[in-house]
């Protein structure tokens, strides 16, 4: 395909030439601004060090359920409820609650006639859950500060979880490195009893005239 045939058939929004001798990219750049004469395809060609901003929009979805789903809404029209998100949690839920304290200022432990269960809220905008030994949940009114005390408790569990297995690992290693301490010093307190008594030498240990 030669430069005349690049870009035929295509409608790009923008097109920005880069790396290339200053007048040659001059060149192409009136070519193509002739070639996309028809559209509205813009041709950038900036200078070295020179920003670009690009602006695209994007489309966000929302699923609902229960009473929000039963009316389509209106454009424009504002719709609210409570989200809530499901996360994977295997680490006790007390020391969840513990860690939560040390970040914020906020975490308070709730009936379980009010809660149906083990649960905790944080800064009164968002209720965690005990769901069960695998998960825990997290309930709250979506608005930017309750948005970002989500995040931080996501945060925050996410670093737990992987905090676990290595606190599992270092635990058996510490046990592993004790049971080999403890056969070292049984082989060195045998040799030292063989070097001072020989194989068959026998030791006699008198207690308040009892011997062993």
């Amino acid at each position: 395909m030669g430069k005349g045939e690049q870009g035929v058939g295509y409608l790009p929004p923008n097109i920005i030439l880069v790396h290339g001798e200053a007048n040659e990219m001059g060149r192409l750049k009136q070519k193509l601004i002739t070639q996309f004469a028809d559209s509205n395809t813009k041709i950038i060609s900036p200078k070295n060090f020179q920003s670009v901003e690009m602006y695209f929009n994007s489309e966000k979805m929302a699923k609902t359920i229960g009473r929000l789903a039963e009316k389509t809404p209106e454009v424009g029209e504002t719709v609210s409820g409570l989200l809530r998100i499901t996360i994977a949690y295997s680490g006790a839920f007390g020391v969840l609650k513990h860690r939560l304290k040390q970040i914020l200022e906020s975490v308070e432990s709730l009936p379980d006639e009010e809660s149906e269960g083990p649960a905790f809220r944080v800064h009164e905008r968002l209720t965690v859950k005990y769901e069960s030994e695998r998960h825990i949940s997290l309930h709250w009114r979506p608005d930017p500060i309750s948005n970002m005390v989500s995040d931080s408790v996501v945060a925050l569990v996410l670093n737990i979880s992987r905090e676990i297995p290595k606190v599992a690992v270092e635990s058996e290693e510490a046990t592993k490195t004790e049971e080999e301490n403890n056969k070292k010093v049984e082989k060195v307190i045998h040799v030292l009893l063989v070097s001072l008594f020989g194989e068959n030498g026998k030791l006699v240990i008198s207690v308040d005239g009892n011997a062993s």
